[in-house]
């Protein structure tokens, strides 16, 4: 009798952390992708001669603009702006401004967690300027590098993915939103379980207070693409068991269903290897860098 109850609270507990956590995603998300690919399909079809121009009015300030929306408690910007960015309408300044400004999950848990609000805000600045900055900075040493990208690949998506665009841009927009959120739903389901059978404890463990290392590692967990890492960090920081610089070093690198909607719809490999890369190399960095600033910054 022991072990049924055991068995029946497990599997609830499953079905509570995993299928509905993950179904809860795609919820939150769908508005967001179906809205971004109407967005791109009007631009695609109805103001093509016009998305040059528009993106170097813009592209300058897409950073800046990146950065602020990325700070905003919502994981469907990230994913907003993987499409974008697939689809060359933003830059990939813009697009790193976005990803390291994004915390998924973070702040309702530290606020949850009684964290003083002058240490919530100077985590939630820190990595919003961060993200703006290099944001900044990537976009101009591609110009200086002639890396920029200036023409939209909208129409390259839409002929591979087969959306049959002549059907109209709302059957377009709702086929690619599907397309891609099944994607999704499934890594997040493998993402999510893998969490849920590992357990907190056991990654607490990986995770030591060893500087460089346990940043690295925290930064790794970050890639992860579900909003559980930032609840995991966020977690082990209000616990201290790790510091608040190697929990902004996963939340950096963690741009949640951001990262699987990039790997989706950008059609370059070598591309998506290179800015997850970079993800993880500027989130051990910035992470570092927070833990040896905080005395500074806690005067």
């Amino acid at each position: 009798m022991l072990n049924t109850f055991l068995h029946i609270k497990e599997s609830h507990s499953f079905f509570n952390e995993v299928i509905l956590h993950s179904a809860e995603e795609l919820l939150r998300l769908l508005p967001f992708l179906f809205l971004t690919y109407l967005l791109m399909e009007f631009i695609e079809h109805r103001g093509k001669e016009k998305t040059e121009l528009v993106m170097r009015r813009a592209g300058a300030a897409g950073p800046l603009i990146g950065g602020l929306l990325g700070a905003l408690p919502q994981c469907a910007f990230s994913a907003a702006a993987a499409s974008l960015y697939s689809g060359r309408v933003i830059t990939l300044g813009t697009l790193i401004a976005v990803f390291l400004s994004t915390s998924d999950e973070m702040l309702p848990i530290l606020i949850a967690g009684e964290l003083p609000p002058r240490s919530i805000l100077l985590i939630v600045v820190y990595k919003t300027v961060s993200g703006i900055i290099l944001g900044f900075v990537i976009d101009l040493v591609r110009r200086l590098t002639h890396r920029a990208h200036t023409h939209s690949h909208i129409g390259e998506m839409c002929e591979e993915g087969g959306c049959h665009c002549e059907r109209g841009i709302f059957r377009s927009a709702l086929h690619h939103t599907l397309t891609v959120s099944l994607f999704v739903l499934a890594v997040a389901l493998l993402t999510n379980s893998a969490m849920f059978f590992v357990g907190e404890e056991t990654l607490a463990k990986i995770l030591p207070r060893i500087p460089v290392i346990s940043h690295l590692i925290a930064a790794l967990i970050g890639l992860l693409p579900s909003c559980a890492p930032s609840v995991l960090l966020s977690k082990l920081m209000l616990s201290g068991i790790i510091s608040e610089g190697a929990m902004l070093s996963g939340l950096f690198s963690g741009a949640g269903v951001g990262i699987l909607v990039l790997l989706r719809t950008n059609r370059s490999r070598r591309e998506n290897v290179f800015i997850l890369s970079l993800l993880v190399l500027l989130g051990t960095l910035l992470g570092g860098l927070f833990d040896i600033l905080l005395p500074i910054f806690s005067l």
